[in-house]
């Protein structure tokens, strides 16, 4: 068959890139057409998104894509992180800049949310973990500190949907990324009406809710003309980057959750592939999350810090003179001593703290330890620590399904931490499949080539993957060792 060209948006917390997949029928290569800066922007004492850079650089990409693909490209969809909206009038006009999931705004308002409305009746409609970062808790500031906003507001988009707007007008919202809002019911598959009606959320703005894989309909004639593009087909993916990835996950075991996914990067989305929400007593003590994913499955997972600690600590020692690139770390970890210190990487002093060697070194010293002083004992303080938290995490997903883990899939940018993969399967007793680290964009392009009839189902996209792209297996060792030092942690207060 004549390859065709599917362009995926791939928006993360700290860049962005367009990319160009090429499916001939049996494989799929990724071409990065363009790659841009993403991040927080302090405005008027607040974090906040710049969509309209973001917007900018979506579009030289497209450029860039029209200029080498021409008419062998058949649609475009976007994947963004989770949580984080955009608000707009009755006349589609935003409401201010939309803001950042780590903006103080935030703080203290699941406490006061959850004292309106009992944990347990959240948690058994939506299904989804307590984070001050979820949607729900951003619509509660602005109810607090901006009603008049809110009372303005006629459209809820969320990230990947505003784009999809700015694309081609669609005013929808879509699964994957809209279970992350902790405003979605996971038993009803709707928006949880009487809990925003409890909250006194206007319930209005809440958009029809559509599936991955569905045409939203054609570029607008202006973004088709700027780019050369045509009028295309805008399609959505997974929107949600974790749905996404998931998708791309090289698994054999489709419907099956005897294997655990890691989407290893700024954050860390660690689950199993389950048929449906598990909304049980436990799995609210367990504070784990239902998220959506291909086909109506829900991605049962814990959202864990990641490896935000290990870029924060990068930054610090970036403005302190003593630069190192990744690959420098962690061959200083590697060679720092083993179990030194360790932390619980979700603790709430890690979300967004001014500087992350000095609140890694607080809680140490604050618990007895010994406090990490070279960046070699930071960052292998906080890799052993990530690696022990996804076992506490592992041994949750397995109690709450029945069913053993027999292998953990790492995919995403940090897979290509090859101390961090030896780590995790150390750490959790199991091997450990690493790779593709393009995950999410493969999960993208290739949810677009089977809304396009090119690919029948998703153990075939599955399939296509394993053909594409090769992994790496890290079996685990020194079980004794990682054993004592699960103790430690979980004996640590958090």
């Amino acid at each position: 068959m004549a390859e065709r060209i599917f362009l995926g948006v791939d928006l993360g917390a700290e860049s962005g890139r367009v990319v160009g997949g090429a499916f001939d029928g049996s494989r799929v290569s990724l071409d990065v057409l363009n790659r841009f800066p993403n991040g927080p922007v302090d405005l008027g004492d607040s974090l906040r998104w710049n969509v309209l850079g973001l917007w900018s650089g979506i579009q030289e990409g497209l450029r860039l894509g029209a200029a080498k693909y021409g008419d062998a490209i058949a649609s475009v969809g976007v994947d963004t992180w989770g949580v984080d909206f955009v608000l707009f009038d009755e006349d589609m006009e935003m409401l201010g800049q939309p803001y950042h999931y780590r903006d103080s705004r935030n703080d203290g308002l699941l406490e006061i949310t959850t004292a309106r409305v009992p944990r347990s009746e959240i948690f058994a409609a939506t299904g989804l973990q307590f984070m001050q970062i979820n949607s729900l808790y951003q619509l509660i500031a602005f109810q607090r500190d901006h009603p008049k906003l809110l009372e303005r507001a006629a459209r809820f988009l969320m990230m990947p949907d505003f784009f999809h707007w700015c694309l081609c007008g669609s005013r929808v919202v879509e699964f994957t990324n809209v279970t992350t809002s902790q405003c979605y019911h996971a038993a009803e598959g709707d928006w949880a009406w009487d809990l925003l009606k409890k909250l006194e959320l206007p319930t209005q703005i809440f958009p029809e809710v559509v599936a991955p894989g569905t045409k939203l309909g054609q570029l607008r004639p202006g973004v088709a003309q700027a780019t050369n593009l045509g009028r295309i087909d805008v399609v959505t993916p997974a929107t949600h980057d974790t749905g996404s990835a998931v998708a791309a996950v090289p698994t054999e075991n489709t419907g099956q959750p005897n294997w655990a996914y890691i989407s290893s990067g700024t954050w860390s989305l660690m689950g199993v592939e389950v048929q449906n929400a598990i909304l049980t007593p436990r799995a609210l003590e367990l504070n784990v999350t239902n998220e959506g994913g291909i086909d109506g499955t829900y991605r049962l997972l814990k959202n864990i810090m990641g490896l935000w600690l290990v870029q924060e600590c990068k930054r610090s020692f970036d403005r302190t003179g003593r630069s190192f690139d990744y690959a420098e770390l962690a061959r200083l970890a590697g060679e720092a001593e083993p179990f030194r210190s360790l932390v619980p990487p979700d603790d709430p002093r890690f979300l967004s703290p001014d500087d992350m060697p000095a609140a890694i070194a607080g809680y140490c010293d604050e618990t007895g330890q010994p406090k990490p002083e070279t960046p070699g004992q930071f960052v292998r303080c906080a890799l052993e620590s990530l690696a022990l938290r996804y076992r506490q995490v592992l041994d949750g997903l397995e109690e709450l399904t029945g069913v053993p883990v027999e292998v953990v899939h790492i995919v995403g940018g940090g897979c290509q931490n090859e101390l961090l993969n030896q780590f995790t399967a150390n750490a959790t007793g199991r091997p450990v499949v690493a790779g593709p680290v393009e995950a999410t964009a493969l999960g993208n392009v290739l949810v677009q080539a089977r809304t396009a009839g090119e690919i029948g189902s998703l153990a075939e996209i599955r399939e296509v993957v394993r053909n594409s792209y090769e992994t790496k297996r890290y079996d685990p060792f020194e079980s004794d060792a990682w054993a004592a030092a699960r103790e430690r942690l979980a004996g640590l207060p958090s």
